[in-house]
């Protein structure tokens, strides 16, 4: 690079004698030539930086050179590289020198790397529109045709992204030119280029003259939907939706139909799936004459194709190709030449096929109307309904609100609803995930009188059900059922039922009705909480389990911005003070925790608050499971330490273990959990061994347990 041989030497020093101007350009190559990646990667992101420090002329003279000489790279400097180029019209001087930007991206449109080369041709497709026709012509048509000719497929690839940019503001003699090397790569050795060429086929036709489409791209396009790869013939199909745009009804019907038609029969599944997979396109692409005269039959044909994923892909379409069809005569297309092949589809072997199906068959109700959905489609509603496929199922419960639109509320009670019942019972709790999922939309359409009767024990059953992901589902259902049905609802029905729940044996239960209280609190409002729900919140702050007492401290601190301010004083702090004196050092820690929340809400409103109610340190405590005993215990016997069971922890003897004792003695020991009956545990040897090693080692040493440090006395 002129001037700049690198940082310390010649012009490019900095400091000393040198010219500190140069000082960021001596940076940057001194960190592009560094053995460390990410520091290349960090100069290259600084481009714009190191440019407005040059200033436009220095930049294009010599930063833009030394970039063009030393890309050879690894693969991400080079995609960074490759982007910022793009945005750098600005900092070489504008428009006029945009084509001082061309060589190095040219040299990136030419690497091996795929994610390299599509972001150059992104980057050179953005600046040619900020050349002028004359320089359009000068210095970008040229290097197109350099790329459109080169020895390596790579570059040949990169061009066949940039015809489509340069071709609408060429003179006729450079057009007639781009679209020979247009025609050159649709029949280039190399199938890597031919599937480039088909990929942008469609859309270099956009910008074709019509004469030119019918005589240049039409040929073309039939002759890469014939290629011998079946990649190259699958994007032919796709390039073909942009052709049948731009063509009159009997254009299509003569130059691109025959084509299509082989297409869809293709002996390679991939190409069938393509045409599959963009049949709406192609049909509002051809319009409705031909869609009935030859997609129709087409379509039949996909859907009982030999191949699983081009079946599902048709399916897809199913719904969005008859809504397409013209509003005359299209309940008798869908009945006659639709509805049998979707019959034989609901009982296909392949289950990706019957939810691809599942998905859309729904919709079909509000095209056929009342009396054919009745007729036809519920038989097959249900039958997908009790398919063994959980996802089948639950793509038809997803969409019932379709079939309720079309047939009312009767009907589905009568015919759906049974199996939506049996379904919330189904094995499979995602199945029943989605059924409590759906409810609430269910609930809206049943109105309160049905789903009182008929759905209500259903929602509460699901509260206590085995797997959480589904009582806490059923917990967020019942707050959107009280939004939708109203707090005096949820005074009557709801709220009598939770807060029964308070005194379940299983502490899970009870533990659900105070995330059930935490949901419904916002909903009910202050007197439906306070008069209703914070007395059961209250009396469970006095139960066994730790875990409901600390969930008691968290509803306490939910709620209490709802509660009013007597309510706090009187009743929710006293308790919250008594639990911030629980053994349980968890109960402890949220029972701070709210009651920091609580004295913030008190002070605002200017009542007072002693410092022992200021908020504690963020995890004061909270992790403290091992620890020795303070000055005051140790008395000199029984243990030297003690270890903090974590009683929430899903193992199963430590769930309800509350202290290990480690004796003084240095010999091997059994060790014990000892349970708040008095009963002892013993521990599995592994962890025996452990505490053993850990605690009984006759060297004084510091050990590391569950995060915190302490010294063998």
């Amino acid at each position: 690079m002129a001037g700049v041989a690198g940082p310390g030497t010649g012009q490019g020093a900095a400091g000393g004698d040198g010219d500190d101007s140069l000082y960021p350009i001596a940076v940057l190559i001194d960190e592009l030539r560094n053995e460390d990646v990410q520091l290349r990667l960090n100069s290259i992101k600084k481009l714009s930086t190191i440019a407005l420090a040059l200033g436009v002329e220095r930049t294009r003279t010599e930063l833009l050179p030394f970039l063009t000489d030393t890309i050879y790279d690894e693969d991400e400097v080079l995609l960074a590289l490759a982007e910022q180029l793009g945005n750098f019209t600005g900092l070489v001087g504008g428009p006029d020198f945009a084509h001082c930007l061309l060589p190095p991206l040219e040299s990136l449109a030419t690497v091996e790397e795929t994610v390299v080369r599509d972001k150059a041709v992104e980057s050179l497709r953005q600046i040619s529109q900020e050349h002028t026709p004359v320089a359009l012509e000068a210095h970008f048509v040229p290097l197109v045709k350099r790329l459109a000719s080169g020895d390596w497929f790579t570059s040949r690839t990169s061009a066949c992204g940039l015809f489509s940019v340069c071709y609408p503001r060429a003179s006729h003699v450079v057009k007639a030119e781009i679209r020979q090397h247009f025609r050159s790569l649709c029949s280039d050795d190399t199938p890597m280029v031919r599937r480039a060429a088909a990929s942008k086929l469609g859309e270099f036709a956009k910008v074709l003259e019509l004469d030119s489409v019918k005589s240049e791209i039409v040929p073309l396009f039939t002759n890469l939907a014939s290629d011998e790869q079946d990649s190259v013939r699958l994007l032919a199909v796709e390039a073909c939706v942009s052709i049948a745009q731009l063509l009159s009804a009997d254009d299509l019907e003569a130059l691109v139909m025959p084509t299509l038609r082989q297409a869809a029969e293709d002996k390679s599944w991939r190409v069938r799936y393509m045409v599959a997979d963009k049949f709406s396109e192609l049909q509002k692409a051809v319009g409705p004459k031909i869609t009935q005269n030859d997609l129709i039959p087409a379509f039949q044909n996909l859907l009982k194709d030999c191949e699983a994923e081009v079946r599902a892909a048709a399916a897809h379409k199913v719904k969005e190709l008859c809504e397409n069809l013209p509003m005359e005569g299209r309940e008798t297309i869908i009945m006659n030449q639709i509805l049998p092949y979707i019959k034989e589809l609901v009982s296909d072997t392949n289950q990706h096929v019957k939810s691809a199906l599942a998905s859309v068959i729904m919709g079909l109700s509000t095209i056929l109307g009342k009396g054919n959905t009745i007729e036809h489609l519920l038989p097959l509603f249900l039958a997908q309904l009790k398919d063994e496929c959980p996802e089948v199922r639950l793509n038809i419960i997803s969409n019932l609100d379709c079939v309720n639109e079309v047939i009312g509320i009767q009907q589905l009670s009568q015919s759906l609803l049974p199996a939506i019942v049996e379904l919330a019972e189904d094995a499979k709790w995602r199945v029943r995930l989605a059924i409590v999922e759906s409810m609430p939309l269910l609930a809206g359409q049943l109105g309160v009188e049905f789903f009182d009767e008929k759905l209500n024990s259903l929602c509460m059953a699901w509260l206590v059900d085995h797997v959480h992901a589904i009582r806490e589902a059923a917990t967020h259902n019942l707050m959107k059922l009280v939004q939708k049905f109203g707090k005096e609802w949820a005074q009557n029905t709801i709220v009598p039922k939770v807060l029964v729940m308070a005194n379940d044996p299983n502490y899970l239960h009870r533990m659900t009705t105070l995330f059930c209280i935490n949901a419904l609190s916002e909903a009910c409002g202050q007197e439906i909480t306070t008069k209703q729900m914070l007395p059961v919140v209250l009396k469970m702050a006095r139960d066994q389990v730790a875990n409901v007492r600390f969930n008691v401290a968290k509803s306490l601190q939910k709620i209490g911005p709802i509660l009013d301010t007597d309510a706090l004083q009187e009743e929710v702090k006293p308790v919250l003070q008594k639990l911030g004196q629980d053994e349980d050092m968890d109960v402890k820690y949220f029972a701070q925790e709210a009651i920091s929340v609580v004295a913030q809400r008190l002070r605002k409103l200017g009542f007072p608050v002693k410092d022992s109610e200021e908020p504690s340190a963020p995890g004061a405590d909270k992790n403290h499971f091992l620890r020795p005993r303070g000055p005051g215990e140790d008395t000199g016997k029984g243990p030297a330490y003690q270890l903090r069971v974590n009683t929430r922890d899903t193992l199963a003897q430590l769930e309800i273990a509350e202290l290990v004792h480690f004796p003084r003695s240095t010999d091997y020991h059994p060790w014990t959990l000892k349970r708040k009956d008095k009963r002892k545990i013993r521990v599995p040897h592994i962890l025996h061994f452990l505490l053993n090693e850990i605690f009984t080692s006759r060297s004084s040493h510091q050990s590391l347990f569950r995060g915190a440090w302490f010294t063998r006395k």
